[in-house]
């Protein structure tokens, strides 16, 4: 073994490198998504109770829902800002998660479609998701969030990296 050839720890140390984030406007997109969830549950906690007239402690129910939606939407910024991706040398490292945390390698080797896919209020303020498959479905990423011409320019690269790793070269 040589000197140059990196050790098995620093080659999957996931803070090694520069991660690049989402865009800060993506926390807008999933206040909305939070807030339209977290109304819809609640209000479908709180049928029975108001449908049946069960009574005072059936109101319990849509409240802690109510107070659960609550918390996410507040940890919702920090949540987004912990999404990042960090292009290696043989793959692409995915993270996201505050208390538990994913980190997620995608050798370009393995890559079979790299999407890029625009919901309306994404495509309102210039963001777009793109999404890695590969034949294992567990290492599927979605990337939310990029601005649409970093989507498209790393679509590209990673496009370009993943033909070259088949190819051999």
């Amino acid at each position: 073994m040589t000197d140059d050839a990196p050790t098995a720890s620093a080659r999957l140390d996931p803070v090694a490198g520069e991660w690049r984030r989402v865009s800060p406007k993506y926390i807008v997109v999933d206040l909305v998504g939070n807030l339209v969830t977290g109304v819809i549950v609640t209000a479908a906690a709180s049928l029975p109770a108001w449908l049946f007239h069960w009574g005072d402690w059936w109101w319990l129910l849509p409240a802690v829902v109510g107070i659960v939606s609550l918390v996410l939407i507040a940890l919702t910024p920090r949540r987004v800002r912990s999404i990042g991706y960090l292009l290696r040398e043989d793959d692409l490292l995915f993270r996201r998660g505050i208390m538990f945390q994913r980190f997620v390698a995608v050798p370009f080797g393995r890559m079979q479609l790299v999407d890029i896919t625009r919901g309306p209020l994404a495509r309102s303020l210039g963001l777009a998701e793109l999404k890695l498959v590969t034949a294992a479905a567990a290492t599927g990423v979605v990337i939310p969030g990029l601005p649409l011409a970093d989507a498209e320019e790393l679509r590209d690269r990673l496009v370009a990296l993943a033909e070259t790793r088949r190819a051999g070269l």
